[in-house]
């Protein structure tokens, strides 16, 4: 928890669901997924969501909006952002709870502020719910990566290793555990027939 608190992805978790923040720091040239989640905080309630992006470069006041999603169409609203941007929230489902796009070929232009905004409608038994959720995040692109970013990333990975070799373990100690105990079987089994071929002669 504390690595993503380091990270700046603090997660506010809703049953099954899980809102992280975003990552605010973009490397100029490569690509970077902007986050967007919004759990839904009723799972049984059947929803249909579209999610809208907004941009507001540093400096200036207005937001123009460059992203549509409505399923299962993505568009792209904005000639700034022709052939950059990428859906990457949930597929396969209007019930959209997790609006991440991608930015590729980031520029120094892309820095300033952009707006996510869930409208999302409730089917209720008596009556619609409609619901509007919206996020900022505040994107800085660097010429390269923060190597504070680097190492925290290369920690998260280490730990990852660790927790995947212990599973390994574990799981090999079960597999020779069971062997074992198959072959302690088979020998009891062999042990009880010739002490039965005894008794009979």
């Amino acid at each position: 928890f504390q690595l993503l608190l380091r990270l700046g992805l603090v997660p506010h978790c809703h049953g099954g669901c899980a809102e992280v923040d975003s990552m605010t720091e973009a490397v100029a040239g490569e690509s970077f997924l902007m986050g967007c989640i919004s759990c839904k905080r009723r799972e049984e309630v059947q929803a249909q969501t579209t999610v809208d992006w907004h941009f507001r470069a540093t400096g200036e006041e207005e937001y123009i909006h460059i992203f549509h999603y409505d399923h299962p169409h993505p568009n792209t609203l904005h000639e700034d952002f022709n052939d950059r941007l990428e859906w990457q929230g949930t597929m396969g489902s209007k019930d959209v709870q997790i609006g991440a796009i991608f930015i590729h070929n980031v520029t120094f232009n892309d820095t300033g502020t952009y707006r996510c905004t869930f409208q999302r409608t409730l089917f209720l038994p008596l009556d619609n719910e409609y619901i509007t959720v919206e996020k900022e995040v505040e994107l800085t692109v660097v010429a390269e990566a923060n190597r504070e970013l680097l190492s925290v990333v290369s920690e998260i990975m280490m730990y990852v290793l660790i927790v995947v070799l212990q599973l390994w373990m574990i799981v090999v100690l079960i597999h020779c555990y069971n062997k074992i105990w198959a072959e302690h079987e088979a020998r009891d089994a062999h042990s009880k027939d010739n002490c039965d071929g005894v008794l009979l002669e």
